[in-house]
């Protein structure tokens, strides 16, 4: 049994209802749901009544919540007062992120860790395309939300989310009108991209690993999803972009349609462990504590 395990019954206990419960831990009803299953498969107990209508708390489950609630709550005291000896709960945090990565993720993290350390000033710098790491490389800042691949070899980050693939084109386009399209339909259009600065996320977003030897017609270098979107705007060419982006960028010339063949894109949270401020570890604690995250789900920034 894990303190995750823990804390994801005690929510589920409290809302009695997957959704509420999956936004309030910051991960997914499959994912909430499995580690529920898991839990009382551990004890060969059932602590939850299920159907198509509603959730309800055994009698079992019933019994043991205000116990779970009372452990929590002392292991929360215990992680307050460290804080608080520490001097984590004062001071300025610089929070690096790329432009248009995790823009509701951004908002989030932000206002729970403010709420939970009200002393501390976050200060959310925004990157564009010409720096992906959004500041880590040039220690601007101390941690950032990326997308990955990026050449960061010492850092570390956790993945707070994915996306699909989508291919932003001009509305004229001949693929403008279908409901989604395979990569390799695409890789013969000319194609805005990052600039050179980017490094290997320019070669991400330019798909060079499905290209083979065909390379890329390069129409325009745009830093910004604004330049991005008028040179599509404008016809001279294509870009690949994610979902997110489709939502938050919607103009007039353009149409977004799903890539179907394509990995997932990353959203992660990264920084140097050798150089973290008390505000910038209480940061990352507080998103391995309150979004569902053991130790071991720490994994490298570099190329990947």
């Amino acid at each position: 049994m894990t303190l995750r395990q823990l804390r994801y019954f005690a929510v589920l206990g409290e809302e009695l209802n997957y959704r509420r419960a999956a936004e309030r831990l910051f991960i997914t009803q499959p994912a909430l749901s499995t580690a529920i299953k898991q839990l009382e498969q551990s004890f060969g107990v059932v602590l939850f009544n299920r159907n198509t209508r509603e959730v309800a708390l055994t009698d079992l489950g019933a019994a043991w919540l205000p116990q779970v609630q009372q452990a929590l709550s002392g292991v929360d005291a215990v992680v307050s007062n460290l804080v608080t000896l520490s001097g984590t709960r004062q001071g300025r945090l610089r929070l690096g992120y790329l432009i248009g990565t995790g823009a509701d993720l951004l908002f989030r993290l932000v206002r729970h860790f403010e709420a939970a350390y009200p002393d501390v000033r976050v200060e959310p710098i925004e990157f564009d395309f010409a720096d992906p790491t959004a500041g880590l490389s040039s220690g601007a800042t101390e941690v950032a939300l990326i997308r990955p691949p990026v050449d960061l070899p010492e850092h570390r980050m956790l993945v707070l989310d994915s996306e699909s693939w989508v291919a932003c084109l001009p509305r004229d386009h001949p693929l403008a009108g279908r409901h989604e399209v395979e990569i390799g339909e695409l890789l013969d259009d000319p194609i805005v991209c990052a600039p050179v600065t980017a490094g290997p996320w320019r070669d991400y977003w330019l798909a060079m690993d499905a290209r083979g030897n065909r390379p890329p017609t390069i129409a325009a270098v745009a830093a910004t999803y604004e330049a991005e979107t008028t040179s599509i705007a404008r016809g001279l060419g294509i870009s690949f972009t994610t979902s997110s982006v489709a939502r938050f960028y919607d103009r007039p010339g353009i149409v977004y349609v799903p890539i179907v063949d394509r990995p997932p894109s990353q959203v992660a949270l990264a920084w140097h462990p050798g150089t973290l401020s008390p505000q910038a570890d209480a940061l990352i604690r507080h998103v391995q504590q309150n979004w569902g995250f053991d130790g071991g789900d720490e994994t490298t920034a570099g190329q990947r």
